[in-house]
């Protein structure tokens, strides 16, 4: 077994590490901001239209409830995918 690495592949894993720092970057940026503002809102409740919820649901599904636990979210994960089935039980009429 060869576990010498090519120079492109040496450039591919050093492309992904540098893409996925970057990313990792701006999800802690965003997670700041949005402590921030949450943190101005305090205990007020946020009202979000049908069309954000449904962004939301689908979104947060995608991504996972485990991976919503790691983030900060405006609303609850649990209320994310409730958004979700409720969406999904609605195409079904």
């Amino acid at each position: 077994m060869n576990l010498i690495l090519q120079p492109w592949q040496l450039l591919f894993v050093i492309f992904c590490g540098w893409v996925h720092r970057r990313q990792t970057e701006i999800i802690e940026f965003q997670d700041a901001e949005i402590r921030s503002l949450l943190q101005q809102l305090s205990k007020k409740r946020i009202l979000l239209t049908d069309d954000q919820r449904r962004l939301l649901a689908v979104k947060g599904k995608s991504i996972g409830r485990q991976a919503l636990l790691e983030l900060t979210t405006i609303v609850t994960p649990d209320t994310i995918l409730c958004w979700h089935r409720e969406l999904v039980a609605n195409m079904d009429k």
